[in-house]
């Protein structure tokens, strides 16, 4: 007790000398501020912080404590341990030291630096083996050696000091600065006296901003720059193309990749299919100068590459190889048909195929065209534009034709990109009689307008009406002006030519102009003029003059000039009631050489809106229309040679009643319509004008299609109509349809044709008879008012089972000028989705003549159309004579189009 309290008294007497207090065992040396010592010395425990010495360790922190027994020494509070030997510094909220193992460890938010080595290592828990010389770094780890500027993160980092190997293990990612290299992964190992990595498991990497690999199992050698692996790769870059390989090794300074069972595909940032595919077996590729060298060799083009989305186009080659902008590949096959178990419809075979990306060119060396591999062409030489082309200078693809007023033809057409906004067609054609013909058309698109001209000129040609050969000429052309006015949202103006020097030219040379965009539409007349059309939200304007050029009449009689017209529409606001209409429109007509026909209409019109009765179902609505008619006319009937003003009314009740049964298997609808109307006024002299009315317009409003008069008179239409249809079977339903039209007195101003000028018309029907979805009838008629007589009856029958299809349309007119009486039958045999069989033929009834007899075999693919046409014609037009020929087509798409017709005697 004596002892324990002289130990008492010491520690007072020292304490009040000096608030620091250093105390030494066999291991450490304290220096603390102060120290309490527990269960007879073997705990001791420094606090209010100090420090702790060994021979080569110094530790500075807030608290101590050390167990003698374990010789573990713990620390805490803004920890830091300098190993002098070692050279190392860690720093870490708690620190404890197993002096017996020669472990320390770092706890939250844990540093250690090797001085020497000018490494960092920072984690959540940190583990230093001195005798081992290995540091082990727990959750969140980050290793940096600050000379190489590398990262590493991870969840464990394990530094083998001795070895010099770096092991993260679990979601690392390294970073390499000074190569501007990242690598991810689940394992990376670092051999530093080798600047060796490698990677276990899924690995994503870096380099640059530029590439981007997706791999396993990588390797990367630093002092080599090298990265490599023999796993499944991608490697994408910022020019969205990406590599598929087998296995690579990539230079990273020479940005050189080498690689076997490789794809690429051109363009990642477009829907699947629409980029192009290359595979080599194996190659080099100098991606910085984008050159390369490989071996077996297939592309595959994207589907549409050619505007036909069922073909696969596609190159292969032995080999493959691009330097600078020539890309050459060996021994090359080619073809755009759909890929199959078979050999394609047609393939190029050439001892070369260059691309040339200056000149944007595809050329091929010693090249055979094959048919179901059948050798067909030898061409030493040629070339055409690459698929990115949209405009550029050179040849087109040949076309070989046939005529039977000219002969043979090739046709040979030239292309020439003036600048970017202009270009120029010239194709000229020769025909085996000497004929030819030099056609050019010419483009030009402007930012707010465009023009297009189509030229051509004829020579030797000799028609059928003369024994002297001669020249004739075409000219079209459009032009196109969006004018920008301001408070229109549309503001155009167009001038528009057709113009030929002879009268069956269009249908003489209809083959040449088939391309045109400007080709008249129809043959036998030719439509010049100019025009001006605004529009905003409150009116619309069409104004300009035309000029109609008749080539089936005589010079005197051809022309009508339209010299202007207008169509003006005013758009005015709906009420509750109905709708209000008002449009104006002029015109001032020459034709017939000396005939003169101005007017001016104005229409004002109200449609009131549907009433429904309730309880009925019966719908009602009345139209009132109001027309001014000012005209002036010269030589012509129709108008008098003063002017003259003219104000017509019209009103219009129509009424409606569907009534609808509905049963188990079927929907019936019955509806009688009824149309009333008033007109006190007269109307213009229309009798002899050529109209045709069926149930599907007698109940128009302008049923006689005319615009200076209202039809004049009072009359009541009257119409049915039942329908019904199969609830279970949608291919089967019937439609019936009757109308007529009754008025007061005749009108004789009405035309005649339509029979609406009498007492009572025509009764008009039809009949649609879906029998099955293989059968279906169609009727058409019209019986005169004694139901005695038919005056018009259309007759069409529609036969479909399985590969056969047949149609029979029967055309009997007695109301018509022309009296037309004809019918027509064609027919139709699929053998497969390939082949195919057609027959047409057309009898005209009213001259006991058959018109034509078409007889076709076609072969039909993706890629190919051949056909076999047999032809027979009975038609005399001018230069066109009775002919009876066999023609062959052939089309290799995108290649050429031949055509051969040979006449049967």
């Amino acid at each position: 007790m004596i002892n324990k309290f002289k130990y008492l008294f010491f520690f007072i007497v020292l304490f009040s000398i000096n608030p620091s207090f250093s105390i030494a065992n066999d291991v450490f040396e304290f220096n603390v501020t102060n120290i309490e010592i527990k269960e007879n010395g073997n705990i001791f425990k420094g606090t209010n912080g100090g420090e702790a010495f060994t021979n080569d360790v110094f530790i500075k922190a807030k608290n101590f404590e050390y167990n003698k027994k374990l010789n573990l020494l713990v620390s805490d509070g803004d920890v830091k341990l300098q190993d002098k030997k070692k050279n190392i510094i860690i720093i870490a909220d708690k620190i404890s030291y197993s002096k017996a193992k020669e472990i320390i460890t770092a706890y939250g938010n844990a540093k250690i630096q090797d001085i020497d080595r000018k490494i960092t290592i920072r984690s959540d828990q940190i583990e230093f083996k001195k005798n081992d010389e290995i540091i082990s770094a727990y959750g969140d780890a980050k290793i940096k050696d600050i000379d190489r500027k590398m990262t590493i993160r991870s969840d464990q980092i394990e530094f083998r000091k001795n070895d010099q190997i770096i092991t993260a293990i679990t979601n690392v990612n390294l970073i390499d600065g000074i190569n501007k290299i990242k690598i991810d992964s689940d394992k990376i190992t670092y051999l530093m006296n080798e600047e060796k990595i490698f990677t276990q498991g899924k690995t994503f990497a870096e380099i640059q901003p530029t590439y981007k690999f997706f791999s396993e199992d990588v390797v990367f050698l630093k002092d080599e720059m090298k990265l490599s692996s023999n796993k499944k790769t991608i490697i994408t870059n910022n020019k969205f193309s990406l590599y598929e390989l087998g296995s690579f090794v990539y230079q990273i300074e020479e940005e050189f990749l080498k690689g076997t069972d490789i794809t690429i595909t051109s363009n990642t940032n477009v829907p699947p299919g629409e980029s192009d595919k290359m595979f080599f077996e194996s190659g080099f590729f100098d991606l910085k100068k984008e050159n390369f060298q490989t071996a077996t060799t297939i592309i595959k083009l994207k589907k549409n590459t050619f505007k036909r989305s069922d073909n696969d186009p596609r190159i292969y080659g032995a080999s493959t190889s691009k330097k600078g902008k020539i890309t050459s590949i060996k021994k090359a096959v080619f073809t755009s048909c759909k890929k199959t178990d078979k050999c394609p419809p047609w393939q190029l075979q050439a001892s070369e195929i260059k691309h040339d990306k200056n000149k944007q060119q595809l050329i091929y060396n010693d090249t055979i065209l094959k048919i179901y591999d059948v050798p067909v062409f030898y061409f030493p030489k040629f070339f055409h534009p690459d698929p990115t082309v949209k405009r550029q200078s050179g040849f087109l693809s040949p076309k070989f034709g046939n005529s039977n007023t000219l002969g043979s033809s090739l046709s040979v057409p030239y292309f020439y990109a003036i600048s970017d906004n202009k270009d120029l067609t010239f194709s000229p054609t020769f025909f085996s009689k000497e004929t030819k013909i030099f056609q050019s058309e010419y483009r030009q698109k402007n930012q707010n307008s465009s023009f297009i001209g189509d030229y051509g000129f004829t020579n030797s040609y000799k028609p059928s009406d003369s024994s002297k050969k001669k020249n004739v000429n075409h000219l079209f052309a459009k032009f196109e002006k969006n004018l920008k006015l301001n408070n229109f949202f549309t503001s155009n103006f167009n001038i528009f030519i057709e113009k030929t020097s002879n009268d069956s030219y269009l249908k003489i040379f209809n083959d040449n102009l088939a391309k045109s965009p400007i080709k008249p539409e129809n043959t036998d007349s030719l439509h010049s003029g100019l025009n001006l059309f605004v529009e905003n939200e409150k009116f619309s304007l069409l104004g300009g003059t035309d000029i109609f050029e008749d080539l089936s009449l005589n010079q005197n009689d051809r022309y009508q000039f339209v010299l202007p017209y207008y169509n003006y529409s005013k758009f005015l606001n709906p009420t509750n009631y109905g709708t209000f209409e008002f449009d104006s429109q002029g015109d001032n007509i020459l034709e017939n050489t000396n005939v003169l026909k101005s007017k001016i209409v104005n229409n004002f019109n109200f449609k009131s809106n549907d009433k429904i009765i309730n309880g009925l179902g019966l719908s009602n609505n009345f139209n009132i229309f109001f027309k001014n008619l000012n005209s002036l006319g010269k030589n012509t009937t129709e108008y008098k040679s003063s002017g003259q003003s003219e104000l017509q009314s019209l009103l219009e009740i129509n009424s409606e009643l569907p009534l609808l049964k509905i049963s188990e298997r079927y929907n019936e609808t019955l509806m009688p319509k009824i149309s009333i109307r008033f007109n006190p006024g007269e109307m213009k002299n229309h009798s002899a004008d050529e109209r045709t009315i069926n149930v599907s317009n007698i109940f128009d409003t302008n049923r006689l299609g005319i615009n200076d008069s209202l039809e004049a008179g009072n009359s009541v239409t009257l119409g049915i109509q039942y329908e019904k249809n199969n609830k279970v079977n949608n291919d089967n339903y019937l439609k019936i349809s009757l109308a007529s039209a009754f008025r007061d007195v005749e009108e004789d101003n009405i035309s005649k044709q339509t029979s609406l000028n009498q007492k009572s018309s025509n009764v008009f029907g039809s009949i649609d008879f879906g029998l099955s979805k293989a059968i279906n009838l169609d009727y058409k008629f019209a019986i005169d008012n004694n139901i005695q007589e038919f005056e018009y009856n259309s007759f069409g029958v529609n036969l479909s089972l399985n590969n056969f299809v047949t149609t029979f349309n029967f055309v009997e007119d007695n109301a018509s000028l022309n009296n037309a009486n004809y019918f027509e039958t064609s027919s139709k045999f699929d053998f497969d989705e390939s082949n195919s069989i057609s027959f047409k033929t057309r009898r005209n009834r009213e001259i006991s003549l058959t018109e034509y007899y078409d007889l076709v075999y076609e072969y039909n693919n993706d890629c190919m159309t051949a056909g076999i046409k047999y032809n027979k014609t009975y038609y005399d037009d001018g230069d066109f004579k009775p002919t009876e020929n066999i023609m062959f087509t052939i089309s290799l798409f995108p290649l050429t189009t031949i055509q051969q017709s040979t006449k049967t005697e």
